[in-house]
């Protein structure tokens, strides 16, 4: 990658009227911003559907768009939607705040108007799309079953042929007015983005997209290909429905049938799945991380030469110019836990598929250089093979750095020149709000670091000397490109951190307005990219 700055900002993030940032002209008038400021690299948070507490990385598919980016201006010009329909869609009820509960509603009925007036010739391109796009019919089948089945699970479907993906049952699934609907959405989607990220890319800034290593549970993604996870074993299930049927007999004669309902949904759980996901205590969680999501059989990948993979990576190339990939380690290792384990503390590591994967990756792509690889957590020595022998550049988090007397990988003078380097990511607090919560000699000996004097190292804002002189380090560093997240930029606190690691609601909302973007000097960061050859 070309030695650049950068910032991260979801597109959820991004001012508006909509209730939630979308594929309009402020993304465009951001990424003028980032070229005015000298910046080379817009990064963004998953492009998929949110999922459980709204998360973009516990999607209902791997492919499927967030329909909520779509903009509703963009319809109107397609002459699907009136103005009139585009001004009642606006929502100002909080500007800092994206609510989820109402936009999942709302937008759904206004897409639904514009889908009902979709003509011949774009119902045309839409079934041409799904038919050359088999992740998008997979979708569209799986949401119209979905919203038959009042948006239970898969496991859960009262059909049998459908919840079991017979070919028949699905092809007629294909026949339905909503099976159209949802291909209709995501190429409406797909649509969108192109034509945003061309005048992004026009700006001279690149886009960097993320990609969760996992899939969710309920998705369309282990619905269509069940083979290809660790689902539960037959004899096993048999057990554990004793077990379970003892069990709910139990708290049903103690408590009532209200008192079985954990116990039934543990029961459910584990005889749907044979292994899920997590990592270990880490110091985001001292019982790790129980993520929950299933495992892959990479053994039966290995096979069919990685075909569900390579899909992936060449549809996440169409929507981003690099890719990083989340949890990266899992290629080399991964924390493996029973289904039915209460913490991720019970897991064990498993080899993932290594590099012969990359050498599969490589002959269908030519090389790795649009990847970058989140490695953080625990380097062990396996890992640390791996990474030096895989050749893709890695993160540092200066946030990680400054225990006193320690020599940390993560403090710049120690950054290799082949990493993607930051001041934090999605899921650390805020610069500011890191400073306000770290330990007295931890914050010392970060401001000493970075050549901070005075006492006001608490105000923040857009001007903060404080920030400034941490963001200002990071930029003189080795690292080829060097990224902050938009609330680091602003000078902002806790309150507007994007995600905290194992709590399950209140995250993913955090947007901004054009007053907040407006703020930023642009000026100071132009003169940083300047002098540091950025």
């Amino acid at each position: 990658m070309r030695r650049g700055g950068g910032v991260l900002m979801h597109i959820a993030s991004l001012p508006g009227p909509f209730g939630i940032g979308v594929f309009g002209e402020e993304a465009i008038s951001f990424a003028r911003q980032l070229q005015k400021q000298g910046m080379k690299y817009w990064q963004v948070l998953p492009f998929t559907y949110p999922g459980m507490g709204d998360s973009p990385y516990q999607s209902f598919s791997a492919f499927a768009g967030n329909w909520m980016f779509i903009d509703p201006r963009r319809l109107m010009k397609r002459g699907l939607l009136t103005p009139d329909e585009v001004v009642n869609a606006e929502y100002n009820v909080n500007k800092w705040r994206v609510d989820y509960d109402f936009l999942r509603i709302a937008r759904e009925e206004l897409l639904r108007k514009a889908y009902s007036r979709a003509g011949e010739d774009l119902m045309k391109e839409v079934t041409k799309f799904a038919k050359d796009n088999k992740w998008a019919d997979d979708v569209a089948v799986y949401q119209a079953i979905k919203d038959e089945n009042y948006q239970q699970a898969w496991w859960d479907w009262t059909d049998e042929a459908l919840k079991n993906c017979d070919p028949k049952a699905v092809d007629k699934m294909r026949q339905t007015d909503n099976y159209r609907f949802h291909a209709f959405v995501q190429y409406i989607f797909m649509q969108e983005w192109a034509e945003v990220k061309k005048e992004i890319n026009e700006c001279g800034i690149a886009i960097i997209g993320d990609m969760p290593i996992y899939v969710s549970g309920d998705s369309a993604d282990v619905w269509g290909a069940r083979e290809q996870f660790k689902m539960a074993d037959p004899a096993k299930v048999k057990k554990l429905i004793e077990e379970y049927e003892k069990a709910v007999k139990k708290a049903v004669k103690e408590g009532g049938e209200e008192a079985a309902k954990d116990v039934r949904k543990v029961k459910q759980e584990a005889l749907i799945f044979d292994k899920v996901a997590g990592v270990p205590p880490d110091y985001f969680s001292e019982d790790g991380q129980l993520w929950g999501n299933p495992i892959y059989d990479w053994d039966k990948h290995k096979k069919d030469g990685y075909k569900w993979w390579m899909t992936r990576i060449e549809e996440s190339y169409k929507l981003y110019d690099y890719l990083r990939i989340d949890h990266f380690r899992a290629f080399s290792s991964y924390w493996e836990v029973e289904a039915n384990a209460k913490t991720a503390r019970e897991g064990e590591w498993k080899k993932g598929p290594g590099l012969e994967f990359f050498e599969v990756m490589d002959k269908k792509f030519g090389d790795r250089s649009r990847l970058i690889a989140e490695d953080l957590g625990e380097m062990t020595p396996d890992l640390k093979e791996f990474m030096d022998n895989v050749h893709i550049p890695g993160m540092r988090v200066m946030e990680f750095a400054f225990n006193p007397g320690d020599d940390s990988s993560f403090l710049p003078h120690n950054f290799a020149k082949n990493c993607v380097a930051y001041t934090g990511t999605h899921d650390n607090n805020t610069l500011l709000g890191w400073l306000y919560d770290a330990p007295e000699q931890v914050r010392r000996c970060c401001l000493e670091y970075c050549g901070f004097e005075g006492d006001n190292w608490g105000e923040g804002g857009t001007r903060s000397k404080s920030c400034r002189a941490v963001i200002k380090t990071l930029w003189m560093s080795h690292a080829d490109v060097v990224i902050i997240p938009i609330q680091d930029m602003l000078g902002y606190g806790g309150d507007t951190r994007m995600n905290i690691p194992g709590t399950a609601t209140g995250n993913w909302r955090v947007r901004f307005t054009k007053e907040d973007l407006d703020g930023i000097d642009d000026d100071w960061y132009r003169d940083l990219n300047r002098i540091y050859f950025r």
